[in-house]
């Protein structure tokens, strides 16, 4: 059965197992920085399947004027089971109240942006807004 918790930075194997099965590699060229990144975060929220970690939500920001959704990722082998819509969905409650909640994914992937349009989330433009990124 699939359960919710806080996750931090002692899961720090399990999580690299994820990025690595998802193929998000940049988050493994630096153990010590990943590290530190897990410890900075805002919130961190796990899917487990029994004791094994299967997904997690990761967000950083100040939880008050600016969240970002920085990660939201679950092994393959679970998707499509509703696992990241929870997770989603527990983070958009946990910070309602939020001025400003973010979520920051490929314009190119079909996928991902059918899935935080179904949120009711707006691309910057349709809210005659502008981002910068370097």
């Amino acid at each position: 059965m699939i359960h919710y918790k806080e996750i931090d930075s002692s899961m720090f194997e399990s999580i690299k197992e994820i990025y690595r099965k998802e193929s998000w590699n940049t988050y493994l060229k630096d153990d010590e920085k990943l590290i530190r990144v897990f410890n900075t975060s805002l919130y961190m929220l796990g899917a487990f399947d029994d004791s094994k970690l299967i997904g997690f939500i990761r967000c950083v920001g100040d939880g008050e004027h600016i969240l970002l959704v920085q990660d939201l990722i679950v092994d393959p082998k679970y998707q499509k089971k509703g696992i990241g819509t929870f997770l989603f969905k527990t983070v958009m409650e946990k910070y309602a109240e939020a001025r400003m909640f973010m979520v920051i994914t490929d314009k190119n992937d079909i996928v991902d942006n059918k899935f935080y349009r179904s949120f009711n989330f707006k691309k910057l433009e349709e809210r005659d807004m502008a981002g910068y990124i370097r």
